[in-house]
């Protein structure tokens, strides 16, 4: 698994940078209803996405959250007094607070199917009667771009995905969430090229292929055997998933989460 607070000084280069952040936006704002006014973007890491939310629809006040204090610490560079440190698990907000909650790129990290079941939880508590969650579903699948890449890591061991589409749908409606629309856009600038591929699986990039492992380095040779070391292959194609919550209410019972620390910036 990636060291996020070691990651965050470089996560947006390494990640298609601007590029791919206004394709994310764009499709997020696109499955929001224009009467949000309220918005949390809970796993905001460097705030990269979260900044064009707030930038894309004039009256849209958004808020960013993230548990790793050096993408927060990005994060309120780029939008100061609006970003906290926070555990997706545990929010420190009440009960229907905002109109609408993000959570791109965030669920496929959950330890464990009760970790990302408590994040869409949390979403979902949040979330006012009428209001929408949108996250990203699948992410794992949408880096398979059928490229030789793939076909050389196919063989690799596998983890349930925590963010299949199917289980996400399944948590969302246990609160209360209703299907409400579906989107894809396109990850721009992170076609991988087998030099780079090899790269992030020697810094654990592939949670089943630890670095210095042997099974690894079999398949960072592969990898080097391939043509066109630098080429890099097609972007991968990420799938969003919206839910609405009823408009007469349905929000879990359950008592405000204990709030965990908040960064200085926190508005």
């Amino acid at each position: 698994m990636l060291d996020y607070e070691k990651e965050a000084e470089h996560y947006d280069a390494s990640r298609g940078g601007e590029p791919r952040a206004a394709a994310a936006a764009r499709a997020v704002l696109g499955l929001i209803p224009y009467g949000a006014r309220e918005l949390l973007d809970v796993g905001c890491g460097t705030g990269i996405v979260t900044r064009r939310l707030t930038a894309a629809r004039a009256g849209l006040r958004v808020t960013g959250a993230d548990r790793a204090d050096a993408m927060v610490r990005q994060a309120a560079a780029r939008l100061p007094g609006a970003v906290v440190l926070a555990d997706s698990r545990r929010l420190p907000f009440p009960d229907g607070r905002f109109d609408a909650v993000t959570s791109v790129w965030l669920l496929h990290l959950a330890p464990s199917p009760e970790d990302a079941r408590a994040t869409v939880a949390e979403c979902a508590r949040v979330l006012r009667p009428g209001g929408v969650y949108v996250t990203t579903v699948d992410k794992a699948a949408a880096h398979n771009v059928g490229s030789d890449i793939d076909a050389v890591l196919a063989p690799r061991p596998r983890t349930p995905a925590r963010d299949a589409e199917d289980l996400v749908v399944r948590y969302a409606a246990e609160h209360g969430l209703l299907p409400a629309g579906r989107d894809r856009f396109p990850g721009r600038g992170q076609g991988r090229s087998p030099r780079r591929t090899i790269t992030d699986l020697r810094r654990g990039w592939f949670v089943t292929l630890p670095p210095g492992e042997p099974l690894g380095e079999e398949f960072a040779a592969r990898l080097a055997a391939l043509p066109d070391q630098d080429r890099p292959r097609p972007d991968p194609v990420f799938t969003l998933r919206a839910f609405r919550r009823p408009p007469d209410g349905g929000i879990p019972s359950h008592t405000t989460a204990t709030p965990v620390r908040t960064a200085a910036t926190e508005r």
